[in-house]
């Protein structure tokens, strides 16, 4: 066991071993990169199916009345005209008039500790002045007037852009969802209450992305919209809320760095009655990692009057037609990765000069769920074995096969990794016992496991 332990507190310990072992990469690194830009590599995408499949599976398959959907990324721009995202998706720009570097004004008056929530774009501008907020890039206070930016990418449907249609990158998977309510209930004949669940990429065009992975252009989300009769929403955002606290948890994130905060009344959206983000103490403050909004009947009112199609409900037990409310559950897929990263992160002193780094990442979610080590990798009885194993494992799991170094530094590296168990095959196994070398990662403690029952043993813990 560890004679000491620290969590890493600096996000560049996580960028550093994000690089290092193949979890992130910078994009398009070798022409020089492209701003917050992110590849996952070959254990971040294992990690972050990990996690969707984990979501899935507690938010659908697990639930009596959620219905999965994979809706189209570009669609009909009216849809963005209903939605308010055309004349209203924005956020308050401002330059600085020496630098030339662009800023978010509500962000600016943030981190110099004031309160921007509600302000208008004249009350944005008047505050930074006020507060004499500098340039985080030049150290200058002269910021130009602050301007409404909208964050939505557009694009052109055609062959000549000249004659082409403008369409956009969807800003958000949930419209997809509001546009194909009237075709889930044809197909599907769910009753009231039911969910729709997506997971998709969408795309916005912040004016200052950052934090690495935390924000942003180009990310996935992981969202429901659960339709409820109208006067019973508040009830199911309290659901919600408590079925996501259980979700984190079963995974391992609790504690005083989580917290379910509920938005003030300034601060909630035009169309919202209650709305609650869950959010975690990264490295650089308070962040959220999902919102869980009651969106009333904000939504499929709007697609209805814009499309003229009927998305009303008929209750056929009251006899009574309304358009269902939504709360909505909306999680960010990258913030959810790099949480549950930096949330794993730990520097552990061995003692007598010997230290090591661990990702004690949920066994459900660990990129790679065991590692077979061979003790010698040039004796053929033990190679054959150890093949064998490796083949059985990786039947029911992902799993690696190492040979590339002494056991100490094969357990240090899978540490860094996550590897919940590394399995070594020795002299003993094919000389006396056919059993092998189980090391756990957290404790580091070794059992003794026969070949025969193996297979069995890690279902026990990692199923």
């Amino acid at each position: 066991m560890a004679d000491t332990e620290t969590q890493g507190n600096s996000l560049k310990d996580i960028v550093a071993l994000c690089k290092r072992r193949g979890f992130i990469f910078p994009g398009s690194e070798i022409y020089g990169g492209l701003a917050n830009t992110w590849d996952y590599g070959p254990l971040g995408v294992e990690l972050k199916n990990n996690i969707k499949r984990t979501w899935w599976k507690f938010f659908v398959h697990d639930q009596d009345n959620i219905l999965g959907l994979d809706s189209a990324i570009l669609m009909n721009p009216r849809v963005w005209e209903a939605s308010g995202h055309v004349g209203s998706f924005s956020d308050p720009l401002v330059d600085c008039k020496k630098c030339r570097e662009r800023f978010r004004g509500d962000k600016l008056i943030e981190d110099a500790g004031g309160d921007p929530v509600g302000k208008t774009l004249q009350e944005i501008s008047a505050m930074i002045q006020a507060m004499k907020i500098k340039c985080p890039s030049c150290g200058t206070a002269d910021f130009t007037e602050a301007r409404a930016f909208n964050l939505m990418f557009r694009t052109f449907q055609g062959v000549v852009e000249e004659t082409s249609t403008a369409i956009y990158l969807r800003p958000e998977t949930a419209q997809g969802i509001f546009t194909n309510f009237k075709n889930v209930v044809n197909s599907l004949h769910p009753k009231m209450p039911f969910g729709i669940a997506q997971i998709g990429k969408s795309f916005r065009n912040e004016i200052t992305p950052g934090n690495f992975t935390f924000r942003t252009r180009e990310f996935e989300q992981m969202e429901i919209e659960f339709f409820v009769e109208p006067g019973t929403e508040l009830e199911w955002h309290e659901h919600w809320c408590a079925k996501s606290r259980e979700w984190f948890e079963s995974l391992g994130l609790a504690g005083d760095k989580l917290r379910f905060r509920e938005h003030a009344a300034e601060e909630l959206s035009h169309y919202s009655n209650k709305t609650t983000d869950v959010e975690y103490l990264f490295p650089f403050g308070w962040g959220e990692l999902e919102g869980i909004a009651s969106r009333t009947d904000f939504d499929l009112k709007r697609h209805q009057e814009f499309s003229g199609e009927d998305l009303t409900w008929f209750d056929q037990e009251k006899n009574t037609r309304y358009i269902p409310y939504v709360v909505e559950p909306s999680f960010g897929a990258d913030r959810t990765v790099l949480t549950f990263l930096i949330n794993a992160y730990a520097e552990e002193d061995l003692g007598e000069g010997k230290s090591r780094t661990v990702l004690r990442l949920h066994p459900k979610i660990a990129p790679v769920k065991a590692a077979i080590l061979p003790l010698k990798k040039n004796e053929p009885r033990i190679v054959e074995k150890a093949r064998a194993i490796h083949r059985a494992v990786r039947n029911r799991w992902n799993a690696t096969y190492d040979d590339t170094g002494g056991i100490g530094k094969l357990y240090r590296r899978q540490d860094e990794i996550g590897t919940p168990f590394c399995i070594t095959v020795d002299f003993e196994t094919v000389e006396k016992d056919n059993a092998v070398t189980v090391r756990e990662r957290d404790s580091m403690t070794q059992t003794r496991v026969p070949v025969d029952s193996l297979v069995s043993w890690l279902a026990e813990r990692l199923d």
